[in-house]
């Protein structure tokens, strides 16, 4: 039965060996430019994240996502086991990402990130599994937070908590501050998935089509970069240390 397959208290115990974040300064140019950057190669705005010379380099900090992101695609391959948590993983769907920034993203570095199971919510006919995960540097100083929430289609009706309700967000009934139009590239995907996501939804055509799709689809974390960029751009003089959270 569900309630087998769910062990609430095993499964909050949970503990994850650290997550090792190794990058190098052309790491973070492959990110900015999976995620749109550059496009305007003349911009010194956009230089900034993609040349590792210029005075102002830094990353783009939507960069964070990549930390824990090995540890979904473990647990959506099956190769990462959750004590009390028995499911398939192709069942597994990615489905919101919280990012807080605490201190900019380093350009190169050699990070850890701690990952635990922040809750695991019954919501009927499906599973809600948040993982909050903080990520520090060698001294210890906390650079940003992550919460991700994964669904896992078909294991609910566990009898668990069904979990705060997020408040609708609506929007005024005004004239937005700000219209921005960016356009992906038809490699975009291929692109991005050099920083860490090799899922071959996003690449391969007969997998894509397996799922349904026409195409191959664009990762979901890319369209949050495009978004970040024109937040970035629009309402942060183009300086990703003055975005704290996305």
């Amino acid at each position: 039965t569900m309630a087998e397959e769910v062990d609430v208290k095993q499964v909050l115990a949970t503990k994850f060996n650290p997550i090792p974040n190794n990058y190098t300064e052309g790491d973070t140019i492959l990110y900015a430019l999976g995620v749109g950057e550059g496009y305007d190669p003349l911009s010194q705005k956009q230089l900034q994240y993609t040349y590792e010379n210029h005075t102002e380099f830094k990353a783009l900090a939507s960069m964070g996502t990549l930390f824990a992101f090995p540890m979904i695609m473990e647990l959506g391959s099956g190769q990462l086991p959750i004590p009390g948590l028995i499911f398939n993983p192709l069942m597994m769907l990615h489905g919101e990402q919280y990012l807080e920034i605490k201190d900019p993203i380093p350009t190169s570095g050699n990070l850890l990130t701690y990952v635990h199971v922040g809750g695991i919510f019954d919501k009927g006919k499906s599973t809600l599994l948040q993982l909050d995960a903080t990520t520090k540097d060698a001294s210890g100083k906390e650079i940003c937070f992550n919460q991700i929430s994964l669904f896992i289609k078909g294991l609910g009706g566990f009898g668990g908590d069904r979990g705060p309700i997020s408040s609708s967000i609506v929007p005024p009934m005004r004239a937005p501050d700000c219209v921005h139009h960016y356009k992906t590239t038809l490699q975009q995907a291929l692109l991005y998935r050099l920083s860490g996501d090799i899922n071959p939804l996003h690449c391969d055509p007969e997998i894509a089509s397996m799922h349904h799709y026409e195409r191959p689809i664009l990762h979901g974390l890319c369209t949050l970069g495009f978004a970040e960029r024109a937040i970035l751009h629009n309402f942060c003089d183009s300086d990703a240390t003055k975005l704290k959270a996305i």
